[in-house]
């Protein structure tokens, strides 16, 4: 989660979200990372998960990304959680949750549908504290 709290302060910068993420294989090697970049970039995909997982298939040479764990700094949204389930990873470790958009706990439970072809483990809060300062401090500064 150290890595990942280290890629969300990247975020800021570029005026972003900071949210980061990180993919370890099966061995509990980092294979990918990423930080919100939808500032940056003007997509509305380029969340830190997504971000990972298209670096992560790249590195690995396809899309299943089966045996790794994707540490995230926030609780996924919708659009995180299913890209999670299709891309058949393994793990979801999380830190805060985010009661207004989460879809691991908080709204929804994608990741752990049944009806779904894929179910991912969850460990959840993670450093939630480390991992809610940042936002807390990013927004509060955007609310002056």
């Amino acid at each position: 989660m150290g890595l990942a709290l280290a890629e969300a302060a990247l975020a800021p910068g570029h005026g972003d979200v900071p949210i980061g993420a990180v993919i370890l294989d099966e061995h509990g090697t980092v294979i990918a990372q990423g930080h919100n970049e939808r500032e940056l970039t003007g997509d509305p995909t380029a969340h830190a998960e997504v971000l990972a997982l298209r670096r992560a298939a790249e590195r690995v040479g396809h899309w299943r990304l089966s045996g790794c764990t994707l540490v995230v700094t926030l609780e996924p949204c919708t659009m995180c959680a299913g890209a999670l389930v299709l891309s058949r990873v393994d793990r979801l470790v999380m830190g805060a949750f985010d009661p207004k958009a989460g879809a691991v706990a908080s709204l929804f439970d994608v990741v752990r549908d049944p009806r779904l072809n894929h179910r991912v483990e969850v460990v959840t809060g993670v450093l939630a504290q480390e991992c809610s300062l940042p936002l807390l401090e990013f927004f509060a500064g955007h609310r002056q």
